[in-house]
């Protein structure tokens, strides 16, 4: 499988703003990213700004247009793709003189690669002939990063017409995949994460677009996000049915994330890559057997062996030792790196009031809440203006958002159509419910608290690019909530794209903390936190939930072992303190499973 990025990282979907244009800024440096293509009102502001960045007449795709939201999307995605060739070819024909960005494209690549190698000789070459020919070869090699899209699975809101039918094929994700799809770019990716959703994967198959043209060629790719291997199987083999292919499954902690969180059984990272580098042949050819019977079936070509499969890493990564490990150890392909991007306003689109919140944020600052109206933990961080203004709301004694995009809309508990349970209404129907359930005042209060903690997060997650370009976005609402993962707390510094890439490869460090404990430890902790508020929250659990903790904290005690195994071999970094936190974490599951008997 071509990958055209010479980088050995990737930078993850973040939000829906903050990386909503950074292929924009980063692919032109070789490197690969995503944007999430949730929220067609945002495409739609940013297709205003970038049409009148290049000087081109903007003109709006209105919400009365047939098939608007597709449209939007494949506009704007072919908008990205033609300015990415565009500052590609600029960057190409520019000068090899100190600061120029073509000298940086060269300076940032990793030292192992070829490319770099060669940059590095014709810096170093005095005869002028020899000179001229590796500079004509270096301009040859210079390739754009991939241009990836996001679409979150869960975030599937029906479209009905005026009589209230659903309208076939209308829903956000499949109207998302249908504007990826049409656009033009080639050799990309679009990502699924948060779980199977079967009408998504069963409208796959409606696109030709996903065919290989030959093996591992595809004009644009599929990756799954997943947690574990078990998870990889069963998506890849329900899509392989349909004739198409997973190029990548990306695994991502299940709790040292960004955005929202899904927690595994206890099962831990270093496990679960350990699984996946002993069984990735296994899951090439079990995949491969399924999907080549059924391109047959299809009519398509048949391949004599499996197209290839990347496995990539992300979550947590804050150290070159870090990245390191996970590509010589568990020989993954990429790593993602993005909670540290959000620092670096050449990559990202984190407005600046939201910057610096960012950068003054400790470990309490990121909290593992009940922000989601999706009913999903997520990780949060505190004193953001929408955690402000949602906090102010309920000191006025009117709680919740007025739900100007409705794209989380699900709960049916009080109405027959579906409203969020960020909304004004659903909070203000709920609260009086509890009021009138005369429940004890503990419990009264917790659910309460549960009901108040949602947070409209259509318009907060998209609104720091909004204010960044100067834009009117909807109702002119200006709050902003971000989502990064735990190891923000790591990085206080606004930083330049070269000095991250420069922390990634390990030529430079723009991390101060020293008591930052490895990645695979920071996860242990934040599983054995959660375990302990999941048993707290249950006074006294009933036997299925009892069985449930315990397979909990065994796979934990598992991963514990397994990372002393680790230990033995000198493998991780930051050893001595990892043993006490392994120490440390192993009591407190023993003292949690003694509560449960």
């Amino acid at each position: 499988m071509k990958d055209q990025s010479p980088h050995t990282f990737h930078i993850p979907v973040m939000g829906i703003a903050y990386t909503i244009d950074t292929p924009i800024k980063v692919a032109g440096f070789g490197i690969n990213s995503a944007l999430s293509i949730v929220e067609d009102n945002l495409i739609e502001v940013m297709r205003r700004v970038y049409y009148k960045q290049n000087n081109e007449t903007y003109v709006p795709i209105t919400t009365r247009e047939k098939d608007y939201r597709a449209k939007r999307i494949t506009d704007y995605l072919n908008l990205i793709n033609k300015n990415v060739k565009k500052r590609l070819e600029e960057l190409r024909d520019s000068s090899f003189e100190a600061g120029s960005d073509l000298v940086k494209y060269f300076e940032m690549l990793p030292d192992g690669s070829s490319l770099k190698k060669k940059f590095l000789q014709f810096k170093t070459t005095e005869l002028p002939e020899k000179k001229k020919l590796i500079e004509r070869e270096l301009r040859k090699e210079v390739k754009a990063g991939s241009i990836e899209v996001n679409i979150m699975t869960k975030v599937d809101r029906e479209v009905s017409d005026k009589n209230g039918s659903p309208i076939p094929d209308h829903s956000d994700a499949l109207t998302a995949l249908k504007g990826y799809a049409k656009s033009d770019l080639e050799n990309s990716t679009v990502i699924f994460s948060a779980g199977m959703n079967p009408r998504l994967f069963n409208y796959l198959g409606s696109f030709r677009e996903f065919d290989a043209h030959a093996l591992g060629e595809f004009r644009k790719k599929i990756a799954i996000k997943v947690s574990d291997f078990r998870s990889a199987l069963i998506q890849g083999k329900y899509l392989a049915k349909k004739g198409i292919w997973v190029s990548e499954f990306r695994i991502e902690s299940g709790l040292n994330c960004g955005g929202h969180a899904f927690a595994t059984q206890g099962a831990l990272m270093g496990p679960i890559l350990e699984e996946f580098k002993n069984r990735k042949n296994e899951l090439q050819e079990s995949l491969f057997e399924i999907y080549n019977k059924s391109v047959s079936a299809l009519g398509l070509n048949e391949f004599k062996k499996p197209h290839p499969i990347k496995i990539t890493a992300q979550g947590g990564i804050g150290t070159y030792e870090e990245d390191q490990f996970l590509q010589k150890y568990y020989q993954v392909d990429s790593t993602g790196w993005g909670t540290p991007f959000l620092l670096c306003p050449e990559a990202t689109t984190v407005e600046d009031d939201t910057l610096k919140v960012l950068q003054k944020s400790k470990d309490k600052d990121v909290v593992l809440s009940e922000s989601s109206p999706l009913g999903v933990s997520f990780n949060y961080l505190k004193g953001t203006s929408a955690e402000k203004e949602r906090l102010k709301r309920i000191a006025q004694e009117s709680p919740g958002s007025s739900c100007p995009e409705k794209y989380l809309v699900s709960n049916t508990e009080f109405t027959k159509k579906p409203i969020c349970t960020a909304s004004k209404k659903y909070q203000t129907l709920k609260l009086e419910q509890l009021k009138a359930s005369q429940l004890p005042e503990a419990d009264y209060e917790k659910r309460k608290s549960e009901v108040l903690a949602k947070e409209c997060l259509c318009v907060g997650l998209s609104n720091s690019a909004v204010i960044q370009y100067k834009e009117k976005f909807v109702k002119n609402l200006k709050e902003v909530t971000i989502c990064p993962g735990p190891n923000i707390a790591n990085f206080t510094k606004k930083v330049s794209l070269q000095e991250i890439i420069g922390h990634i490869y390990g030529w430079k460090n723009i991390m101060d903390r020293k008591d930052r404990p490895n990645m695979f430890a920071k996860e242990l902790q934040l599983y054995v936190d959660y375990i302990k508020k999941q048993v707290l929250q249950h006074i006294s659990p009933d036997p299925k939930a009892v069985k449930t903790y315990e397979r909990f904290c065994d796979n934990l005690l598992e991963g514990i072992k397994y990372y002393r195994g680790l230990l033995a071999e000198n493998y991780l970094s930051n050893s001595e303190q990892f043993r006490n936190i392994l120490l440390d974490s192993e009591g407190e599951i023993s003292q949690l499973k003694k509560q449960l008997i």
